[in-house]
């Protein structure tokens, strides 16, 4: 079956009803914004105007609203997904509402998502193509804790690249598409619905937050579109054994590769590795490259022209992964030259940023607390 000719339903569904709520929470946010406005100060905040950050609660309501519509077969791969994903999602919006959840209760929120899902689905990750690491996972406490590590660690890597308009939702829409294909490829149709229903409703949320961003995924949002990309990529492999494991990991690349990066780089730099700063590419992306070339733009398209540039990277291994599903040796060298691409981007942005400080403007004040590690970067 080709991408043609699958069920249209759900996509409507899922796409309208996360639009519609998306407006109605930017409409209504004299009622709501005592509690969910994201202020305007701090290392990693760029935006000039409050907004709200509860858009995960429009993606969620429209997953559910989708799943009414579904076939059966779409609708019992996906109902236990959401049931799994409320503690993700859950302790996010708290986090959004609060600002009092800590980042380990969500993390271990959302690794507790992965295994409510195993004990719902019996899915776990049995195979990686590293013998080692494939004999541990025959084992199955191991196996269970294992993917619970695996999704945890993938939700919180598109939380921390959640900083730009449209920035982590079209990352995640990038990487459901290429489960889909690859789905698609392997013959496993009823997956392939579920992601591009997924990222339906993702776009739904999309084009509220892109490019104006009016309304914020929020940590909500980001956790739980974490989890189903991190968990549709294990179904992925578990349902299709000629798929190899890389292959979703070169979906994931983008926030994984750079949360991967950001903890070694603050070790190197002698930082806690969870320390918020502002070194992230995207943030470098936007001090050094759009706020000096793209200064006649109002600020919140200054900061929606960050997000094109993580996108580029994040296609690279997504295009490797479609056409390479199925051979684990041309994706394993993918993962090292995507990785070695992300490093040369970053240094070419943060060489860029240090003419601009010397040559130009005074580096902005939300980099100043981090200005002094420079040149360990």
């Amino acid at each position: 079956m080709s991408i043609y000719n699958l069920p249209l339903a759900g996509l409507e569904i899922g796409f309208a009803t996360s639009l519609i709520v998306s407006l109605l929470l930017v409409l209504t946010t004299r009622w709501h914004g005592r509690y969910s406005l994201d202020a305007t100060r701090g290392v990693q905040k760029f935006h000039i105007t409050p907004t709200p950050r509860i858009g995960g609660a429009a993606i969620m309501i429209g997953l559910w609203m989708a799943l009414g519509v579904l076939p059966q077969a779409q609708q019992e791969l996906l109902l236990p997904v959401l049931v799994a994903a409320l503690p993700a999602f859950v302790f996010g919006l708290a986090e959004d509402l609060t600002r009092t959840v800590s980042v380990r209760a969500r993390l271990l929120a959302t690794m507790a998502s992965g295994a409510v899902c195993w004990f719902l689905t019996g899915v776990t990750l049995q195979y990686t193509g590293l013998a080692p690491l494939d004999g541990l996972l025959g084992w199955l406490p191991f196996s269970v804790l294992f993917t619970a590590f695996a999704v945890g660690g993938v939700a919180n890597a598109v939380n921390i690249i959640d900083g730009f308009n449209g920035l982590a939702s079209g990352t995640v829409v990038i990487g459901l598409a290429t489960l889909g294909l690859i789905a698609l490829g392997a013959g496993d149709v009823h997956l392939a619905q579920l992601c591009f229903v997924i990222c339906a409703v993702t776009a739904g949320f999309f084009v509220i937050n892109f490019p104006f961003g009016k309304l914020f995924l929020g940590d909500g949002g980001a956790y739980l579109l974490g989890f189903l990309l991190a968990w549709l990529s294990v179904m992925l492999v578990y349902r299709n054994p000629s798929v190899s494991a890389w292959a979703p990991l070169l979906a994931c690349a983008y926030p994984v590769f750079e949360t991967l990066f950001t903890i070694c780089r603050r070790l190197w730099c002698r930082r806690h590795p969870g320390h918020p700063d502002s070194w992230h590419l995207h943030s470098l992306v936007k001090t050094a490259i759009t706020a000096r070339y793209l200064r006649m733009l109002p600020a919140p398209l200054r900061n929606a022209c960050v997000s094109p540039v993580s996108w580029s990277i994040a296609l690279v291994p997504a295009v490797l992964a479609v056409n390479h599903a199925g051979s684990p040796d041309v994706l394993m060298q993918g993962v090292v030259a995507s990785f070695a691409l992300s490093l040369v981007v970053y240094g070419l942005v943060v060489a860029a940023w240090r003419a601009r400080r010397r040559h130009g403007p005074v580096v902005a004040a939300p980099l100043a607390p981090v200005a002094s590690v420079a040149a360990k970067v």
